[in-house]
Formats: C-alpha cells, structure tokens, sequence
C-alpha cells in the first residue's frame, strides 16, 4: 500500500494536481493499493486532486483520516467539536484565538481565520482569503518572524490542561486536534493492516518541528519516505516499483 500527504507531496501547495501525476496514480493503483490523507477536508482535497477522490483512490482520508472512505464508501466519521471538545471549551479556544489574532501585527490580514472542521480546527494568522501572491508573501514573512510557532506556543501555554496537539503544515496555517488524531489517525481504519507486505508513507513535512507529517512518517506500521516535490515524489516510486 502507498499512502500520500497533498500538499508538496502529490500537487504544489495548495495548488492543483497535474496531469502528469494524475496519469502516473493510476498506472500505480494498478501495482499498488492507494490511500490519500490530509488535514483538509473532502472539498478541498478534491479541489486540489482534480475530481471525485472516492472514486480515484481505494482509501481516502480527510481530515486525517476523522473522515474517512474505502472504495467510495464512508467508513467513518468523527467530530472534534461535538463528540470530543464542547461548546464552552471550544468558545474559549476561539477567544483567545480571536483575541490573540487581534493584536497580532502582520503586514497583512485577509479573512477567515478560524475554520472549524470535523476533525479540527485550521488557525491561519493571514487569513484564509489571501491570494496566492500574499500566501507566498506570508510563508517568507513566517520563515523569518515564526509568527504560527510563537502563535501555537502561546495556545499550548493556555491550554496545556486540555490535551490538544497542534501541527504546522502547509504554508499560512496550523492544526488542532486531540492528541492522537494526527495523520497516524487513519492507520487504525486500514482494514487488516498487516495484510500488506508494507504501507509505504510518502510526506514532504517529515520533521520533528514544524512537519505535519513527522507523526505518521515516524510510526512503525509505515515505511517513510521524505519528498521535496511532486516530481520527487513520482521519482522515488519509478524506483521503488521498477516502474
């Protein structure tokens, strides 16, 4: 089985599949059983990935993986913010957020900055309306100022009695979740994981800091690979699957 994060692993961040890559999966599900995961959820991942992911991939998993498909049919769903959190723990959260994002000085600010998602909840200090131009303005401004690292330091120090775990991936946003609900997640929805000979996980973010797929690329049920591209990605499978 071969299991992919999206962003900078199978498209460009937050960008569209290509054709080429898209042909490349499928001459791959024919060897190979193919899974995607990935923080976002349904919608946006079939936005990147060009069309109905159920019907493309043998194991889809949004949110990672509190969502949850095979074969095109929904094996499983969870929400964080119903069945896990509360409504008052989730108003103070969101608070301090807002609170927190108000006296944030950045040179720019767009909107939708919290998203509330089945799974998680995506915190993005520019906000998630920004263009593509100011996103990439953005991910050059963190790299220097660590705006997401010291806005997550700042959750885990008001929040340290809550259990929550927080990954920084993408280029403009961090993730909430319940400790354990990171990308590892969806390993335990496999059904009969041990029937593969292996479960080959392909990540660019494989890094303790910062890397939203350290946990999963870490964990012994997977063999991790670390990409640095799309192109990358398709290279290391030609030479792992003689292809």
């Amino acid at each position: 089985m071969c299991l992919f994060d999206i962003d900078g692993t199978l498209t460009p961040s937050r960008q569209v599949i290509t054709p080429e890559m898209k042909s490349f999966l499928l001459e791959l599900k024919k060897k190979v059983v193919i899974g995607i995961v990935g923080g976002s959820d349904k919608g946006k991942q079939e936005e990147q990935m060009g069309g109905d992911v159920t019907g493309m991939y043998d194991y889809v998993f949004s949110e990672n993986g509190l969502v949850a498909y095979k074969d095109g049919k929904l094996i499983g769903k969870q929400s964080f913010i119903k069945d896990w959190m509360g409504e008052e723990k989730i108003k103070l959260f969101d608070n301090f957020c807002l609170r927190y994002l108000a006296d944030l000085d950045i040179p720019k600010k767009r909107g939708t900055f919290i998203e509330f998602r089945d799974g998680l909840i995506n915190v993005c200090p520019i906000g998630r309306n920004c263009t593509q131009e100011e996103r990439m303005e953005f991910f050059e401004y963190d790299k220097e100022h660590k705006v997401r690292e010291k806005f997550v330091e700042a959750l885990r120090k008001e929040f340290s009695d809550m259990g929550l775990q927080y990954s920084i991936g993408g280029q403009i946003s961090f993730d909430v979740f319940p400790k354990g609900w990171d990308k590892t997640f969806c390993l335990g929805l496999i059904d009969n994981i041990s029937q593969f000979k292996a479960v080959h996980f392909f990540g660019d973010k494989t890094y303790p800091v910062r890397g939203n797929d350290y946990e999963i690329f870490m964990d012994p049920r997977t063999i991790g690979h670390t990409v640095t591209s799309p192109d990358d990605t398709i290279k290391q499978l030609r030479e792992l699957f003689n292809m």
